[in-house]
């Protein structure tokens, strides 16, 4: 890109204001892979003459060496950033652009293509005023071409543009364009957006990318620069209600204290009357200030600090909104979730639930219906595979503060993040909050727990015994529940069999119902644990993050991971009820340690090794290790 040396000062100033005076639209480009998507930004790129000359020389290089377009300059290399990218031609991450032309600014995010990283498509979408579906002509519209249209339409993108590339590879056929429009009409007219427009083009070639082209006379329609400098897809958000979710406290000294976080909705004003919205606490607006000084008014989409008239408890995560105009606050919520992991999501299972800077605990409690990306019909399901979809009810372990997702991105999204490894694993989007158990509240006891432990003498605490099925889980539980009860203490056992027949005798062995069959057995731990028992589990329990919720159910100290440590090949030879031969024989199905996995613990508080071993020597060593924490007496002060 040139710059003439020339250009007067006063000049150049004006055409700065200029350049910050015009509009600006987000978009991204998805679609199947291969489809030319990071050619076409390039295109953009270079048909907008916003390359500079150093780059022009980098990408003739690159092209060499990297190009797949043989001798001609690749121009997706302009945006495929990643070596490993390069290597492949295809786009991994999201690789976003900025641009101009004289009528608007762009900020285009160009996002990967394969179904593996539909996790990248999303974030790009959550920004995006409009898409630029790509189609290759000679393919058509593939089931990831729907599934980005659709996440597109779920996360609020109003604005779509069939981009039918490579039409050049099919001689400019109109009968194969109007053939693909009339299929993604069809498909298009099911989703709420405000326009949807079919482009044929060449990306390669620039064929109506900037300019139109004789290849293409047949088609009156606009070129597709045309369409993004003139599609209205600005919103306006003057005289919606503000939120402002707190980011940090900010507390440089003693003499100042404010609240840092993003205007989101409408404007916030200095003198507006706002609510906490968890706590229900009033105040008034004092100062906005910014690093730039103090502001009248924050407009959506500025970074600010607020003071406020009075003295209030605020944290990170807290919402701040108009009195007049609050967002919903409740611990359960009905939404849809993109599931993004390789691992599959089971209702029960416990996750960190990211919103508006708050982060709990949650479950998904009920699917309610997958979505077919093919069809869009409503399916029954009772897990979430990799890039599925799905309307679920979500509980929380506390009360957010949120608004539906088609009245505000910023507090009507959330994250799903797996306690184990941190991975993101979900994206999700609220439409409306769940208030059927608002008229459910905890009755107050007089007597707690430490009053009922006092009653037995005792520490309660919860053994948890895992381990593969013979591996002697129940046996070591029985042998260690009855010297406990030498010592008079108060005990009970939960044993995976014995509950199958009562508590869990709907579930079956699929990993949901797994997960369902731990969950109910932690939360029927926790309340033997709060009466003031030692509560020892005898489960084969073989998912980490279910053992991880029973742990999180009690106090710290009380829960007791105790891996019952016993190979496979030897739990196999005990057999003790014939398992192992019939599920080798395939008899039965999801058995853990032959066609079901079992996560064994990584630091649990007791590892014990059962081969030639009894179940007394191994409960002896459960109690001096109980003995040494306190849970116990020493035998000495218990005889005396």
């Amino acid at each position: 890109m040139n710059i003439n040396p020339d250009i007067k000062a006063e000049d150049f100033a004006e055409y700065i204001s200029s350049q910050e005076d015009k509009g600006l639209l987000r978009f991204l480009t998805c679609g199947s892979v291969d489809d030319g998507k990071s050619t076409l930004i390039g295109r953009l790129l270079y048909d907008t003459k916003l390359i500079f000359e150093d780059q022009l020389s980098a990408l003739e290089r690159d092209s060499k060496r990297h190009g797949t377009v043989g001798e001609e300059m690749d121009l997706a290399l302009l945006v495929d950033g990643l070596e490993a990218e390069r290597e492949q031609g295809i786009t991994i991450d999201v690789a976003y652009r900025f641009f101009a032309t004289d009528k608007r600014k762009f900020i285009v995010a160009d996002t990967p293509g394969h179904e593996q990283y539909t996790r990248n498509m999303a974030t790009g979408a959550s920004t995006a005023d409009l898409a630029v579906l790509l189609v290759d002509a000679r393919k058509g519209i593939l089931t990831q071409t729907k599934r980005h249209a659709f996440i597109a339409s779920l996360l609020g993108v109003r604005h779509v543009v069939l981009a039918l590339n490579k039409i050049d590879l099919v001689d400019y056929s109109q009968e194969r364009f109007e053939e693909v429009r009339a299929e993604f009409d069809q498909f298009a007219e099911s989703f709420d957006f405000d326009s949807a427009v079919a482009i044929p083009l060449s990306a390669r070639f620039g064929d109506n990318v900037t300019q139109r082209s004789d290849k293409l006379s047949w088609f009156n329609g606009p070129t597709l620069l045309e369409h993004l400098e003139t599609v209205e897809a600005e919103k306006a958000v003057e005289g919606g209600p503000f939120r402002l979710p707190v980011q940090w406290v900010n507390r440089p000294n003693l003499n100042f204290r404010g609240f840092s976080g993003t205007v989101t909705g409408g404007p916030m004003r200095v003198g507006d009357e706002i609510v906490v919205a968890n706590s229900g606490k009033t105040t008034v607006v004092d100062k906005l200030v910014t690093m730039d000084g103090e502001l009248s008014e924050a407009p959506s989409g500025q970074a600010v600090t607020v003071t406020l008239k009075d003295e209030i408890d605020i944290s990170r995560g807290d919402v701040l909104a108009p009195v007049n105009n609050r967002p919903d606050v409740s611990d359960q919520f009905a939404s849809h979730v993109i599931w993004m992991s390789e691992q599959p999501m089971y209702p029960g299972r416990p996750y960190l639930l990211k919103i508006a800077g708050r982060t709990v605990s949650a479950q998904v409690t009920e699917i309610k219906h997958k979505i077919d990306v093919n069809t869009f019909k409503h399916l029954a399901g009772k897990q979430l595979e990799l890039n599925e979809i799905a309307f679920c009810n979500v509980a929380l372990s506390h009360p957010v503060a949120f608004d539906p997702y088609e009245a505000n991105k910023e507090t009507g999204s959330f994250i799903l993040i797996d306690r184990m490894s941190n991975e993101t694993v979900a994206a999700g989007m609220v439409w409306f909050g769940l208030r059927r158990a608002t008229n459910v509240h905890r009755q107050a006891l007089d007597i707690n727990k430490a009053e009922r432990a006092s009653l037995k003498n005792q520490r309660p605490a919860l053994l948890w015994f895992t381990g593969l099925s013979g591996s002697g889980k129940s046996t070591i539980a029985n042998a260690l529940e009855l010297k406990l009860s030498e010592r008079a203490k108060h005990t009970y056992v939960l044993d995976g069999d014995n509950i199958r027949h009562g508590l869990n005798k709907d579930l079956g062995f699929t990993e949901a119902d797994r997960v369902e069959n731990i969950r109910r057995v932690a939360e029927t731990a926790k309340l033997f644990v709060d009466a003031g028992l030692i509560t020892l589990v005898s489960f084969i329990s073989p998912f980490r993050s279910e053992r991880q919720l029973a742990r999180s159910l009690v106090e710290a100290g009380e829960f007791y991971e105790i891996h019952v440590d016993t190979p496979l090949e030897d739990c196999a030879k005990r057999d003790p009820k014939g398992l192992y031969a019939k599920a080798k024989a395939g008899e039965i199905q999801n058995f853990t340690g032959i066609d079901s996995p079992y996560e064994a613990p990584e630091n649990p508080e007791i590892r014990v090794s059962t081969v030639g071993r009894t179940p007394e020597d191994i409960a002896d060593e459960i109690i001096d290790r109980l003995e040494e924490d306190g849970v116990l007496e020493r035998a000495l002060e218990w005889h005396i």
